[in-house]
Formats: C-alpha cells, structure tokens, sequence
C-alpha cells in the first residue's frame, strides 16, 4: 500500500499536474470575468436594441396551470436568450484564449529567431590553449 501512496506523491507532485492545477484555477476566474463582461457591458446594451432584457427572452411552449395563486405545473419553455448568451460567452472566451496563445507563440518565435552564439573559431581555440601553456610554464 505504501509504494501506492508513493507512486501517487511522485504524481499529484509533479510539475505538469500542480501547472495544470494552477491553470485550472485561473482558466475558472477568467471564465468568470468574461461572463460579468457579456452579462453586465454586452448584453444590457443587445437587449436595448431588442426591446426586452436578452437573457429573459423565451418561447413557451406550454403555458403553467395555475390553481390560484399556486403553481400546479410550471411552464415548459425554450430559453433562447439564455442559450444565445451561452455562446457568446463561449466565442469571447474562445477568442481571448486564441489571442493569448497567438501572442504566447509570437513571443516563442522571437525566442527562437534570436541568434545563438558563434561557434568559437578553432584558431582562437589554439591561440587560447598555446596561452594557457605559457602562463603555467611561468
């Protein structure tokens, strides 16, 4: 059992899982950030040009049976704003994350095109060695 919980350490430990963990963490505030971005800037305005609040628009598909002021069955509806908000949270969330990594791969690029250091010149290298020999003869 304990080479189990070993084997477990060495993964939970690892440095891919604890990144993951931490992306998890921030990929769920970003999520939040871009919803109150299409929920409280986005859609107020959208829903100014429909004439009614965006998220609040349905088709009903079966009215609710009322007994008084007590709902006996609720009413079945089609939450098209609801569904038409999911995906525009969806295609702004996807185009962040797009830009983000467009940038993450310019910056990577730029790594990359940065020239490395000449190869020493083996003349140099001979000079440097015949040096060296002389400093330790003194």
């Amino acid at each position: 059992m304990s080479n189990f919980v070993k084997e477990f350490k060495e993964f939970a430990l690892k440095g891919n899982v604890m990144d993951m963990a931490v992306g998890i963490i921030i990929g769920g505030a970003f999520g939040k950030i871009v919803t109150s971005f299409v929920n409280d800037v986005l859609m107020p305005p959208l829903g100014l040009l429909i004439g009614s609040n965006f998220t609040d628009s349905k088709i009903v598909l079966r009215e609710a049976v009322m007994n008084g002021a007590e709902i006996v069955t609720p009413a079945v509806t089609l939450n098209w704003g609801m569904f038409v908000q999911t995906i525009v949270d969806f295609v702004l969330m996807a185009l962040a994350i797009f830009l983000m990594i467009k940038g993450m791969n310019k910056l990577r690029k730029k790594q990359e095109e940065a020239p490395a250091e000449p190869a020493p010149d083996p003349a140099d290298i001979a000079l440097l060695k015949e040096i060296r020999d002389e400093l330790r003869k003194r």
